[in-house]
């Protein structure tokens, strides 16, 4: 419907410049056509107009009055109206409800999908947790946020591609791996041998007593089979790395979460990467020397100060390992590149973009797109829950899907703006009640099932071609206010793929979920008409429909009873 009105605005646009009632602009001004906040205002408001006003030199009421004289008709369009000093007001026909219900069961789980981004590869980079210890909550956010994120923009026409950067390098693995060898020399957390910077989950111990028996892991199509001497460092080093790899990829499966690429930081080095970044960025003149340590001018490209690169002792600072990476990208075709991100990563940004601009390669200002997320709080009986016993300091990931389920934890990890504080309450998560949106949602798709199923027992066949032409008499409130909110599930998963925000997607869910049981409660479906059923029975398929398309970008099931 969105699509069709801008289509008809545009044309009477440029039936005034044909007439020469409106100037030749240079470009049209980006205008927006939005749902109104009250239909008795019309069901679209345009502010073409106001726009257009300044450059045609015209008053925006009497411009949008030459506007809606211009505007073509149609049959989906009952009137058009200006309001205020120049907004254009749209009003709909029944008709358009009743074509966007048939469109959602013509096109089924294709509905919502668009053409925005005309298969431009766009690479989104998410988790990329250190092998270090299980997945704690916050990865699970992460994960969440960003495979919505893919499933999204795959909806709205990108060729997307998932990546997982794993920080197999630095001192992180070397805490790993002297944590395993303590455990597996028989120390514990207590003892005076025990790293200062050790890891002292339960976890460190399955590792240990897996290397010492000599376990084998599978990586990267490769067998890592444990060395079981506990002096022999570089071997405890590769299978400890490779095992919890594989534990963090056994909970991402669970999660229902898959990857296309696993990039290791440790190839950036063995590669030359970095070296061949740091040698293009001397090359291009952004870099200088001073106290023995080599600089980028990082000022040029908009940061608050110049930063070190090549500390004085010859190492690499952190930064620059991740400008080789995100310089990989531009280079392996990633038009768009989307990173998402703890908010405690905020800080080195600017630095990686301005390192970026500073190869002049031909990398986009701003790239890439950065997504920052905020942690989370576990709750329980209305206290924070901090440990696991397995992590030893933090809840993990697995400990939410044992708890609660993996649709539960993915609702509530997406069902906020990603920057916004987060709380998941396991207790609200667990129930089978209204006040769990999760459940609240599946709940209208399992319901809707369940009449169908009822249907079919009494021997109603539903009449798909006899429902649609009887559609025209579902015209009491709550049947209304559901079509109206069907129709707007294309607008919300493009604006949800342009924001980059999935939380909107489990917005709206809630709001068809609430429109459907409201209609549900209202009207009983399973009447002797055999028209006003099938009507019926065809705008319950149609929410059934919507619903399941919005589970599935979540990547939430659908139901069909519960």
């Amino acid at each position: 419907m969105k699509a069709l009105l801008r289509t008809l605005l545009d044309q009477a646009l440029a039936t005034l410049q044909r007439d020469a009632r409106l100037p030749a602009l240079n470009a049209l001004p980006n205008y927006t056509l939005e749902r109104s906040k009250t239909r008795a205002h019309g069901d679209f408001a345009s502010n073409l107009a106001l726009l257009l006003a300044k450059p045609a030199r015209s008053n925006p009421r009497q411009l949008a009055e030459a506007l809606l004289a211009a505007l073509p008709a149609h049959p989906l369009l009952a009137r058009a109206e200006v309001a205020g000093p120049g907004f254009i007001n749209l009003f709909l026909t029944p008709e358009a409800g009743h074509a966007e219900v048939q469109r959602a069961l013509q096109e089924g789980a294709r509905y919502g999908h668009n053409t925005q981004g005309r298969g431009t590869r766009v690479g989104v980079e998410f988790v990329s947790a250190n092998p270090t210890g299980p997945l704690h909550v916050g990865h699970g956010r992460n994960a969440a946020i960003g495979d919505c994120i893919a499933r999204l923009l795959e909806a709205s026409g990108w060729a997307v591609t998932r990546e997982f950067y794993y920080n197999d390098a630095g001192s992180q693995i070397d805490n790993l791996a002297r944590s395993v060898q303590a455990r597996a020399l028989g120390h514990g957390p207590e003892h005076p041998d025990w790293p200062a910077d050790g890891y002292r989950g339960e976890y460190i111990r399955e590792v240990a007593q897996a290397y010492l028996a000599g376990a084998c892991v599978e990586s990267d199509g490769h067998t890592i089979t444990a060395g079981r001497d506990a002096q022999d460092f570089e071997s405890i080093r590769r299978f400890a790395v490779a095992w919890l790899r594989r534990e963090q990829n056994l909970d991402l499966a669970a999660f229902g979460v898959r990857f296309d690429v696993y990039f290791l930081e440790s190839s950036l080095y063995t590669e030359g990467k970095v070296e061949e970044t740091v040698r293009a960025l001397v090359a291009h003149g952004h870099t200088y020397e001073e106290g023995g340590a080599l600089w980028l001018k990082s000022t040029d490209f908009g940061d608050d100060k110049d930063r070190v690169m090549r500390k004085s002792d010859g190492s690499y600072t952190y930064f620059v390992p991740d400008v080789a990476y995100h310089r990989s990208k531009w280079q392996r075709g990633y038009t768009r590149a989307i990173t998402v991100l703890g908010s405690d990563h905020h800080g080195s940004l600017a630095r990686v973009k301005a390192g970026l601009q500073a190869l002049d390669c031909g990398i986009p200002k701003g790239y890439p797109d950065y997504l920052l997320y905020q942690m989370v709080t576990v709750m329980r009986g209305g206290a924070e829950v901090k440990l696991s016993k397995r992590a030893g300091s933090y809840v993990t990931l697995r400990d939410l899907i044992e708890e609660v389920g993996r649709d539960a934890t993915r609702w509530f990890l997406t069902a906020r703006k990603a920057d916004s504080q987060l709380t998941f309450d396991i207790d609200l998560a667990r129930a089978q009640s209204n006040d769990n949106p999760v459940f609240y949602v599946q709940y209208a798709h399992a319901r809707i099932a369940s009449v169908l199923r009822q249907a079919a027992e009494r021997g109603m066949v539903h009449d798909a071609a006899r429902g649609a032409e009887a559609l025209p008499r579902l015209d009491g409130a709550q049947a209304q206010a559901l079509m109206w909110e069907l129709s707007r599930f294309p607008e919300v998963v493009e604006s949800a793929a342009g924001d980059l925000e999935p939380h909107q997607i489990a917005q709206y869910l809630g709001e068809i979920a609430y429109a459907f049981h409201t209609w549900y409660n209202a009207e009983p479906f399973l009447v002797e008409d055999a028209d006003l059923r099938d009507a019926r029975l065809l705008l319950a398929r149609a929410a059934q429909q919507v619903l399941a398309n919005g589970l599935g970008l979540l990547g939430v099931s659908a139901p069909e009873q519960m």
